[in-house]
């Protein structure tokens, strides 16, 4: 019924008016209390003695804690136990929670937080991939290997070989809406979580295991974030647990919300990390083998480092058929704040990996880097006559489809004339440079841990005819909620203006698994659609009963139940249901088939499907400075049969900037002393609006899953991020203008680096 319209967000008109509520604007009693953590001043130290009298001395604050004060245990970790609320004598970054003031106001908190007394012992702190490799520093006893083929032999008699080095930085998530909780106390010990969170359960769990009672009194909710990005997938546990420890000690309701430089000094990043490549290939660019070394730089939690570096390994190919190739991968254990989980999970830095190769060995051959691309590309799904080709941890590819949308995006965005244009104005300009690439997307959809690959939907009718939804998704402006709506309408058969998404609530949809991992509409529009028929079935044999018609002859749309002789309004058959007892509330539930990962191994499909794109993007940059300009860029995504395509192409205009961010203007810098320098948007740049494409087409690829997901739709939260990968391309085209030796250029490509870059070029190998 409203299925792939392209209706607007359903909390548009309150985010623009500025009337959506976030955790924040919650009317909170004037009882509440006040939360702030006071904060490791040193990155690696042991704390000799603490001296918090003058934090308690300060008019309005009610009680400080310390680890020893914690009532239960000291663990906010999501993953390996390794990471306690505060502090306890050991310090393993600048920044980390040391003791918790609850006070009258916010700003009481923050002011008494900073009046610490500290003697710290200051040990050498491990702050480089170099440090910890050297230190043995990591977070499993040695790497991880994935591999296929023979990669060593097959290097040895390659006909061309090259080697090189990428260097990526980290990433800060930026959300609008900073890490914020409310816990508001009940009877019985129970606790009343408000988060912003996109993992409820989690944050169920920790909070249960900190105040050591059931899970089932435990309820959190959480209508909507302003962004999550990842960054609020497992960091938000320090503050929710904080808060409910607090309102149990007190009795008051609590509330912490972080300041903006206080989250970018506390939360974890997006990880930065090394890429070394040695690659073997033939005259005509086709690679015959191929070696990657990871280095995954993780900071001082384990959090969710090791499934994000086994996503880069799963990444390494992209969309490229490699018959010998070995990924090892090191995570490495630093004194800085612990990585976390960015959208794209390790995939972007994975990808980017494989697409700098693809541009070394064209700038080598002085062939196209395109036409390098298509050499090396799986074959189309079409194409495939015997055994698909495999990926390096040995899954079939057998829906790929970039050959196809490959062509139709170098055709619609006039690939080869534009090249001719940017070579021509090269030669003709010898300040202002121009770059054009192209770069594909074969993105893997499901979560690599396989059980968390579920989802449940809670859906009721009321006898008024409206349908309220709730389902284990949570809503951080992507869009979700409107999805899921358009779902149940097209499931029942009823307009949109009936149905309303209730806030996400672990009391209602039980252990629900994270909105991460691109899952939100494949996960929780299936359990819905599942819920939906159930109630479909109970009415059907209701009015099948009452007007002597099969069941299967009843149909269900605008707002009718229609057989072959009759048409029912549909409040009237809400209304009948409700009066002769039937049931109008149903759960659904969904796991994702098909699906079998052995981490370990490095073997199995962890994926359901791949989501594929491809972008064209082209820049200018100043030799002299070293900025640059981002002119023009045209995306094909693929979205399957689109549920939503205005939200979509909003996802993919989105994740592109936020890409091509990361990858140029957003630079992370720690002191030698382990401290974070940009922690405030006067010293981190994340792109404005003036940075987007002058240009922007976006384009959906129109061809449905082959996979039996909701209505053939596919994930689009994650994918697109990785078209930005075409502005950093674009970049190290425009600086090999400059200069005949490849410019091995670094990310962010801030203006500074391009300038050296430019220097490498030229041959110029001195660092200015």
């Amino acid at each position: 019924m409203t299925l792939a319209k392209p209706l607007p967000h359903d909390a548009a008109f309150q985010h623009v008016s500025g009337t959506a509520r976030y955790v924040d604007d919650i009317p909170t009693p004037a009882s509440t209390l006040h939360l702030a953590f006071g904060l490791s001043p040193v990155a690696k130290g042991e704390i000799k003695s603490l001296n918090l009298t003058a934090v308690r001395n300060v008019k309005g604050v009610h009680l400080v804690l310390e680890a020893k004060d914690l009532p239960f245990t000291n663990d906010v970790s999501p993953s390996a136990h390794d990471e306690p609320l505060l502090a306890d004598k050991l310090l393993h970054y600048a920044g980390q929670p040391i003791f918790l003031v609850i006070a009258e106001s916010h700003l009481i908190a923050r002011k008494a937080a900073k009046m610490a007394e500290f003697e710290i012992v200051e040990g050498v702190p491990i702050l480089s991939i170099k440090q910890a490799l050297s230190s043995d520093s990591r977070f499993e006893s040695g790497p991880r290997v994935y591999s296929k083929g023979a990669p060593d032999s097959a290097l040895a008699t390659a006909t061309h070989r090259l080697d090189g080095s990428l260097n990526l930085g980290g990433q800060e998530h930026f959300y609008l809406e900073g890490q914020a909780a409310l816990a508001l106390p009940g009877e019985h010990g129970d606790m009343v979580i408000h988060a912003s969170t996109q993992h409820p359960t989690e944050i169920q769990h920790k909070v249960a295991e900190a105040l050591n009672i059931a899970q089932h009194a435990v309820k959190v909710e959480v209508r909507r974030m302003g962004g999550g990005f990842g960054g609020k997938e497992s960091q938000g546990n320090a503050l929710a647990v904080a808060c409910a420890i607090a309102a149990m000690q007190t009795g008051l309701p609590c509330k912490m919300r972080y300041d903006r430089d206080d989250d970018f000094i506390i939360t974890g990043k997006r990880h930065d990390c090394q890429i070394d490549y040695e690659v073997g290939f033939d005259q005509h660019g086709r690679i015959q083998a191929l070696k990657f070394t990871h280095y995954f730089r993780c900071g001082w939690a384990q959090d969710l480092s090791l499934p994000v570096a086994d996503r880069a390994m799963l990444h390494a190919d992209n969309a490229y058929d490699l018959p010998h190739v070995r990924i090892t991968s090191h995570r490495l254990k630093t004194n800085t704040q612990s990585a976390t989980a960015f959208r794209g999970f390790g995939g972007p830095q994975g990808m980017i990996g494989i697409e700098r190769v693809m541009d070394h060995i064209s700038h080598f051959l002085r062939l196209d880097p395109t036409a390098v691309r298509l050499k090396n590309y799986y074959p189309d799904m079409s194409e495939i006559n015997e055994a698909p080709a495999t990926t390096p941890y040995n899954m079939p590819v057998t829906d790929f489809i970039l050959g196809e949308m490959t062509q139709s995006i170098l055709s619609s965005s006039s690939y080869s004339a534009r090249k001719a244009s940017v070579a021509k104005w090269n030669a003709e300009n010898s300040t202002l440079k121009r770059g054009i690439a192209l770069s594909p997307v074969k993105f893997g959809i499901s979560f690599t841990l396989t059980h968390l690959n579920q989802a449940g939907a809670l859906i009721q009718i009321y006898a008024d005819g409206s349908v309220l939804i709730n389902h284990g998704g949570t809503e951080m402006g992507q869009g979700l909620f409107q999805k899921v709506a358009q779902v149940a309408s097209r499931a029942l058969g009823v307009t949109q203006s009936m149905i309303r998404a209730s806030a996400t609530d672990t009391s209602k949809v039980p252990n629900t698994s994270a909105t991460a991992a691109s899952s939100g509409s494949d996960l929780n529009g299936m359990a819905v659609q599942v819920a939906c028929k159930v109630l479909q079935q109970r009415i059907s044999a209701h009015v099948s009963k009452q007007q002597g018609c099969p069941e299967d002859l009843i149909l269900f749309s605008e707002n009718m139940v229609t057989g072959p002789n009759f048409k029912l309004p549909w409040l009237e058959v809400i209304k009948s249901a409700y009066e002769n007892r039937i049931s109008l509330s149903a759960t659904g539930f969904y796991k994702t088939p098909s699906i079998e990962w052995d981490r370990i191994k490095g073997q199995g499909r962890p994926f359901l499907y791949f989501a594929y794109g491809v972008s064209v993007t082209e820049v200018v940059i100043d030799v002299l400075s070293g900025e640059n300009r981002i002119l023009r860029c045209d995306i094909l995504h693929d979205c399957g049969n689109s549920l939503n395509p205005a939200l979509d192409i909003g996802q993919v205009e989105g994740g592109f900037v936020q890409g091509a961010g990361w990858l140029t203007t957003e630079e992370l810098v720690w002191d030698d002393s382990g401290h974070l320098k940009t922690h405030a948007p006067s010293t981190y740049k994340i792109p404005a609006c003036s940075d987007r494409p002058e240009v922007f087409n976006v384009s959906l690829w129109n061809a449905p899953n082959s996979e039996n997901t909701i209505y053939r739709s596919k994930a689009v939260g994650e994918p697109p991020l990785m078209h930005g990968i075409s502005a950093f391309l674009a970049i190290s085209n425009a600086v090999s203008a400059c200069g005949s030796n490849y410019p091995h250029l670094q990310a962010p490509a801030t203006a500074e680096e391009i300038f050296f870059a430019i220097k490498r070029a030229k041959g110029m190998t001195h660092e200015f």
